[in-house]
């Protein structure tokens, strides 16, 4: 495999620093070009330089000065603000474009990546979600892939590589259920934010762990499967897997199933994205079949988790539905970790978003960006109503 040139947008978070990880274990493969960062200015800087980046930005103009003057010694270029983003992305540098930055945030520049006909390692689920039809359409007219780093959706990508051409008949995507699978709905009801942060399977950044434990992440992650795999949103079947061994399976028209298994470690569909369609050597934990013990699977309980029945809402109604839902949950989630909001009041912020918002059945780019906003404003109006 030749030496492949990635940036990495939003280093400082768990996936960036989870890819840098993967790179420090293959420096002979893997050169960063750029590395950009949203407010972490001084791991920024410390990235930078152990990686040699080529660039950083540093999206909070107002920590410009800072990484200037610590990487002006080590001839490392440094940028601020999106608009710098959006145009290195499309530099002749770079090959790969991991999109790691939280949010919708990341939508701007994963579509200047794809505009320049770059491969996309996608992290960043919330811009399908937005602007599903929008991005796979800028992928196929520029002949620019993206590539599953979102450990569900790397497992379907893997199921299908041994399928080429085979129908799917259903995605089962699994989920752990998050910390309060087994807890009553009067107790869920009352949960803190700390409670809710402490993921019994994954280590992921807090938002990402908030919508785990109201299952919008999985939500999150049907919407981004319709969009990645072409299947319709009936046939998208999430399962709670507790032990998070099995990451995902595909079931074909003849009935088999072809699950993809290994311990909870977001580094694998990280180095298989970036290294795709070759697989690498990893120093992590391998599965033992013989303690493994049992797997166990149950269906969710929308009753206690009513964020996943709103998520199969958006993408049945469709249009800029999701993306008034996202914002929304982006709103009440920052609220929840906040403490001015309780849990189940995240998902009434939703549902009255959503139920208020204008409906677009076939928005562009600027309506995407419309409704966006419409949502955030609409969400913390609501908002007020559920303070603590």
């Amino acid at each position: 495999m030749e030496k492949r040139r990635i940036a990495i947008l939003g280093s400082t978070g768990s996936i960036g620093r989870q890819a840098l990880d993967v790179i420090r274990q293959h420096r002979d493969l893997f050169e960063v070009e750029l590395l950009t960062a949203n407010n972490s200015s001084a791991l920024l800087i410390e990235q930078a330089i152990e990686f040699e980046a080529n660039s950083v930005v540093i999206c909070n103009e107002k920590k410009y000065s800072e990484v200037a003057e610590a990487l002006q010694p080590h001839y490392i270029k440094v940028f601020a603000g999106m608009k710098s983003v959006c145009d290195l992305v499309a530099g002749e540098d770079i090959d790969i474009v991991l999109t790691a930055m939280v949010g919708f945030s990341g939508l701007e520049s994963t579509v200047a990546a794809l505009k320049a006909g770059k491969i996309i390692a996608l992290a960043n689920k919330e811009t399908l979600v937005a602007a599903g039809s929008i991005v796979t359409g800028l992928a196929r007219k520029n002949n620019a892939p993206i590539l599953p780093v979102d450990s569900e959706h790397s497992a379907i990508f893997q199921c299908l590589q041994g399928s080429a051409g085979a129908k799917i008949a259903k995605i089962h995507l699994t989920a752990s259920g998050g910390p309060f699978r087994t807890w009553e709905k009067e107790r869920i009801a009352a949960v803190t934010k700390e409670a809710a942060l402490k993921h019994p399977r994954w280590n992921m950044g807090s938002k990402v762990t908030i919508d785990s434990a109201t299952m919008m992440n999985k939500g999150l992650e049907v919407i981004e499967a319709k969009w990645l795999f072409g299947t319709a949103p009936e046939d998208i079947k999430v399962v709670v897997h507790p032990q998070s061994v099995i990451h995902s399976m595909v079931e074909f028209e003849d009935g088999a199933v072809i699950a993809q298994l290994g311990h909870p470690d977001m580094r694998e569909p990280i180095q298989y994205a970036l290294s795709y369609p070759d697989r690498l050597t990893l120093d992590n934990r391998k599965l033992d079949f013989a303690k493994l013990g049992e797997l166990t699977f149950f269906a969710p309980d929308t009753e206690k988790f009513p964020a996943l029945a709103l998520a199969y809402e958006a993408i049945g109604k469709g249009g800029n539905m999701p993306c008034a839902m996202n914002a929304a949950n982006e709103v009440a989630v920052k609220a929840f970790l906040e403490d001015r909001t309780g849990f189940y009041d995240i998902c009434d912020i939703i549902a009255e978003t959503m139920a208020g918002v204008d409906f677009v059945k076939e928005p562009d780019l600027d309506t995407v960006y419309m409704t966006h906003g419409e949502a955030l404003a609409r969400a913390g109006e609501i908002l007020l109503k559920h303070s603590r």
